[in-house]
Order: C-alpha cells, then sequence, then structure tokens
C-alpha cells in the first residue's frame, strides 16, 4: 500500500482539526489547474455516489444558462409563462429572481404545512402541488434575499418545458457527459437512492425533488465540475458568476446557484448542501484554478465549514 502524500496527511490533519474522527464517513478533495486532484478518504472514496443536497442548484442554474445562451429562455421571462396553474403571484416572479432567491417564495416549514403528511411528500409533484395552495406571498418579489428551495424546483420545471424534455435527460446530454462527469445523475425515483449510492438514514431518506437538490455525485465528479466552471467549459460560467441584484439595484452576494464570497483576497464561489445525515460543501477560486469539495455522510453538525476555511486558508496564503 502507497504512502500518502504530503498533501493528503495535511488533509487528514485539517480534518482532524475540525472535529472529524477518523471512524467519520468522509471525503475532501482539493484540486489546482492542472495538477491532478489530492483526496483524503475515511469511509468513502473518491467514486461513493453520494446525495449531492443543495449542490444540485448550480447544475440546475447552468441549465438555464444553457437555454439562456441558446435563446430558449429569457432571465426575466415570467414564472406564469411557465408554470400556468400557479396562483396570480406568479405573473409577478420573474425567472431571474428564483436563480437568486429573490422571488419572496414560501419557506419550507410553510411548504411542508401545506403538503398532506407534513412535507412526507418531498417530490416535485408535492412542491409545486404546495405553491398552489398559496393564493398570494408574503413579500414582494425582488425587495429582498430569502433563501428558496421551492424555487429552484420551480427552475427545474421551466427547464423541462422550455427545453423540451426533462431535467434529468438535459442534464445528463448537456451538463454530466460533455463534462465527464460519469457518475453523476439527478435521480427522480420512485427508489429513495440510485443503485450503489451510499444510502441515509433510513428514516430520513434524500427528497426526490429535482432543482433544489436531486443530483447524486461523487467527489471526483464534483471536483471535475467545478474544474469545467473554472475553465468555462460549457461558455457559461461567466452569466452564472454574476452575483444577483434587488430590483432597487442592490447586489446581493448569490449568483446563480452559488454564493459569492472572498477569502484571502480572493473572489470565491461556494455552496453547501445538507440533509439530515448529509453535508457537502463546494468551493473555486477561478483566478487559482483551485476547486475544493467535502462529502459527509451521518454528518447533522457544521464542521465542514471550518475545514474548507481551513483549506483555503492555506492555499491562498501560498498563492
Amino acid at each position: 500500500m502507497s504512502q500518502p502524500s504530503s498533501q493528503q496527511q495535511r488533509l487528514a490533519a485539517l480534518a482532524l482539526e475540525a472535529g472529524y474522527r477518523e471512524d467519520e464517513p468522509l471525503v475532501v478533495g482539493v484540486q489546482l489547474r492542472d495538477e491532478p486532484p489530492t483526496f483524503h478518504a475515511q469511509g468513502l472514496t473518491p467514486t461513493s455516489l453520494v446525495y449531492a443536497a443543495s449542490l444540485s442548484k448550480q447544475v440546475t442554474a447552468a441549465c438555464v444558462a444553457l437555454l439562456v445562451r441558446q435563446g430558449a429562455l429569457e432571465p426575466d421571462s415570467v414564472l406564469s409563462r411557465w408554470l400556468p396553474r400557479l396562483p396570480a403571484w406568479a405573473e409577478g416572479v420573474r425567472i431571474r429572481q428564483l436563480l437568486h432567491h429573490t422571488a419572496a417564495l414560501p419557506a419550507d416549514d410553510e411548504l411542508d404545512g401545506a403538503m398532506p403528511g407534513g412535507g412526507a411528500d418531498r417530490t416535485s409533484r408535492g412542491v409545486i402541488g404546495a405553491l398552489r395552495r398559496f393564493p398570494t406571498l408574503k413579500g414582494e418579489p425582488g425587495h429582498a434575499f430569502a433563501y428558496s428551495n421551492a424555487g429552484y424546483v420551480c427552475l427545474a420545471e421551466v427547464v423541462a418545458r422550455a427545453a423540451g424534455q426533462a431535467l434529468p435527460s438535459f442534464a445528463g446530454e448537456r451538463i454530466f457527459a460533455p463534462t465527464a462527469m460519469r457518475y453523476t445523475s439527478f435521480w427522480p425515483g420512485p427508489a429513495p437512492a440510485p443503485p450503489g449510492a451510499v444510502p441515509l438514514t433510513p428514516r430520513h431518506p434524500a427528497p426526490l425533488s429535482l432543482g433544489d437538490g436531486g443530483v447524486w455525485s461523487t467527489a471526483a465528479d464534483l471536483l471535475r465540475w467545478s474544474r469545467a466552471l473554472n475553465d468555462d467549459e460549457l461558455g457559461v460560467s461567466a452569466l452564472m458568476q454574476t452575483p444577483g441584484r434587488l430590483d432597487d439595484g442592490t447586489v446581493i452576494d448569490y449568483a446563480w446557484g452559488m454564493g459569492v464570497r472572498s477569502h484571502g483576497g480572493h473572489r470565491v464561489y461556494r455552496h453547501g448542501g445538507g440533509w439530515r445525515g448529509l453535508r457537502a460543501m463546494q468551493a473555486r477560486i477561478p483566478l487559482l484554478g483551485l476547486s475544493l469539495v467535502l462529502l459527509a455522510v451521518g454528518d447533522d453538525t457544521e464542521r465542514r465549514v471550518e475545514l474548507v476555511n481551513g483549506l483555503l486558508d492555506e492555499v491562498t496564503r501560498a498563492a
């Protein structure tokens, strides 16, 4: 058996410093420019198939961006054009507001209360059905940032109608195949997980809604995805990395399916993902060609933030 490299040893040390025990399932991957990726894996492998949770949002946003680029979808088109069975408030919600979480849609707990079984039907159909039960919105679209899973479920439906094919097949043909993400897909069910995937807790299987989540992937594939965005392989990175604005012109720190941050003087694009017994995080610094990914199963903590920040500290100090 080969000995761990110095970089692998450092990843392991940072994981311990962040509070991850050696017996907890975790995989962390780092890649700089054209160098081979480095992984620290314990209980998982770089090719373990894991639920990506909200990391799915940037894939959904990339599908929207591809349709915008080909002229099949306008960011300022109204939601009611694509989902006409929603209440009248959909006439005032625009696609760009869904992308940037400024559409004033109901929060998860409100939606769960509108679903039969208190949110047990966490499918795209269940989410859209719950939205139909809201005659009005509490806020005014475009006036504030409020993170919304429902908005990205709506975007998945918009993609399907604008593309003329379901989101899983569109993403497979236009994103996963061109970027060589061999093991990645949107999973709509009916089984709670795709074949060969690392299962989550039986009491809390991953939701089957698409757009806000739905992607199952590996650490290796997610690093490949990050590099594709850094290198603009799909021709939509500039658009996706553009921060959103409120209707009054205020710039927000969320672009197309990714947060916009600063670390060590560098622009960082990052996003987390979480479900019961699952934590994920991805971060990129395109200027440095840096990609980071973390997947942890059986984790309900926020230790991932300390670990990713520690990795960013080291890379930016060395840059």
